[in-house]
């Protein structure tokens, strides 16, 4: 008997599960300003290291579709279109970004991650997330580069780097435990 559908299905139920993460991650913020500290981008991360760049880009994109179906899964319990289009939206684009470079760094949960390969990738995906998120934001609200920057990426970088560090562990942590996708 093959494990090939079995090894779907656990692949499947990785990307329901971190796409249900994302939108918890959304429920633990903290407001400071326009952009608000959440645990989504560590789930975010997360959901590109286990699933890799596609897995983990289909996993935002469920996130999203809740979002957009009515469920309350942004930030602060809100949903709909006109939140996605709102000045947090980049952040939206640069949550497949994010999740599509650091899945590079594990080949969809496939091999060990070194911590320097990890944190590279990481490093990455965020800064991609902050050119998109940025510049949407300085769009939206017709800010400066400096009030942008002042705003949407300064204030996280503390946290982004927590967040990083933590999702490189708990990545390590769940493959040595022999927990992840096949």
């Amino acid at each position: 008997m093959s494990n090939a559908p079995l090894a779907s299905l656990h692949r499947l139920v990785w990307t329901a599960l971190l796409a249900a993460l994302v939108a918890v991650g959304s429920f633990i913020h903290f407001p400071l300003g326009p952009v608000p500290v959440s645990l989504q981008t560590f789930f975010v991360l997360v959901a590109g290291f286990i699933l890799g760049g596609s897995g983990g880009a289909i996993c935002v994109g469920l996130y999203i579709l809740a979002g957009l179906a009515g469920l309350p899964v942004f930030s602060g319990g809100k949903s709909g279109l006109a939140h996605l289009l709102g000045p947090t939206g980049g952040f939206f684009i640069g949550f497949f970004l994010i999740t599509i470079l650091s899945g590079q760094a594990t080949g969809k949960g496939t091999k060990m991650l070194s911590w320097p390969r990890g944190l590279m990738w990481g490093g990455i995906g965020f800064l991609a997330l902050y050119v998109a998120g940025v510049s949407w934001l300085k769009w939206t609200l017709g800010l400066d580069w400096l009030k942008a920057l002042t705003v949407g990426f300064l204030p996280f970088i503390p946290g982004d780097v927590i967040k990083l560090v933590a999702a490189v562990g708990a990545y390590r942590f769940l493959f040595t435990k022999r927990l992840l996708p096949s």
